[in-house]
């Protein structure tokens, strides 16, 4: 139902010129009947001034009359041709403040997930300017490094439902176009909550991109090489790694030579012989 221009001031006026019942007025003004016996009461918008609906071309005096001879009769709002169509929604979305941190976040998780809605689309959705959209698809945002793609439905920006529109609008524009979709492209085109159940991909830093596949153990293609070297040496421990195995080499360089006797006093003993 179509609601009265100012509707809490048109209902003060109301409340203080006619005899109309509550559940009249909150049906006309669109308010709840509670809220208008507070109006009555001077609860609630305690210093709005009244907003005369006929004076504004809202609403007739009949109307009035027939309301007031009649409790349950319901007041009908005045026709307005210049009025007409405008309920929709006119010029970008409207984006609360606490929410305009996120479209970033919002913006990237569209590009990344939906490629193939257009900067229009996107802006729609979101409530942003083709300029940031333009930025974050060439990563040339001033803080495209700490932005996460995150959801614009679970961030509130827009609704599951004009984002599965917009989907569905891209793909029939791609399809009569003429161009084919690869399997990626295909599996990106999903609704919010199929993509929101897909596996997270690990991310590896890049410092470290060449290294996901080293291994610390035994390479097995050394024992194909070299099937008589048997089993390689265990070490798993310290203790075994630094300890050096037994040798009769390293025992013969290592004895004392006084342990077997004097050399000069072998060299006396032939000198008496002869």
């Amino acid at each position: 139902m179509n609601k009265p221009l100012m509707a809490k001031a048109t209902a003060v006026w109301l409340v203080d010129n006619t005899t109309l019942t509550f559940r009249q007025i909150a049906d006309f003004c669109g308010l709840h009947e509670l809220e208008v016996q507070g109006i009555a009461d001077g609860d609630v918008a305690a210093g709005v001034k009244g907003f005369d609906p006929i004076a504004n071309n809202q609403l007739d005096q009949s109307e009035i009359d027939k309301g007031q001879a009649d409790p349950a009769y319901r007041l009908k709002l005045k026709y307005n041709p210049a009025a007409a169509g405008e309920e929709k929604r006119r010029g970008p979305r409207y984006t609360p403040l606490s929410k305009r941190q996120d479209r970033p976040a919002a913006i990237l998780w569209l590009v990344k997930f939906h490629p193939e809605l257009t900067d229009g689309q996107i802006g729609k959705l979101v409530g942003t300017t083709k300029p940031t959209i333009q930025s974050i698809r060439e990563r040339t945002h001033w803080n495209i490094a700490n932005i996460q793609p995150i959801d614009p439905v679970a961030l509130g920006l827009c609704k599951q439902s004009e984002l599965d529109r917009a989907v569905q609008q891209a793909a029939k524009k791609k399809e009569k176009e003429g161009g084919l979709m690869s399997d990626d492209e295909r599996r990106k085109l999903v609704s919010t909550d199929t993509s929101l159940g897909m596996e997270v991909e690990p991310r590896v830093p890049s410092s470290i991109a060449g290294l996901e596949n080293f291994s610390l153990s035994e390479d097995p293609r050394d024992e194909r090489a070299d099937p008589e070297r048997g089993d390689p040496a265990d070490y798993a421990d310290a203790e075994s790694f630094f300890n050096l195995p037994d040798s009769d080499e390293h025992d013969t360089d290592d004895e004392d030579p006084r342990e077997g006797g004097d050399p000069r006093e072998d060299e006396d003993k032939d000198e008496a012989a002869r």
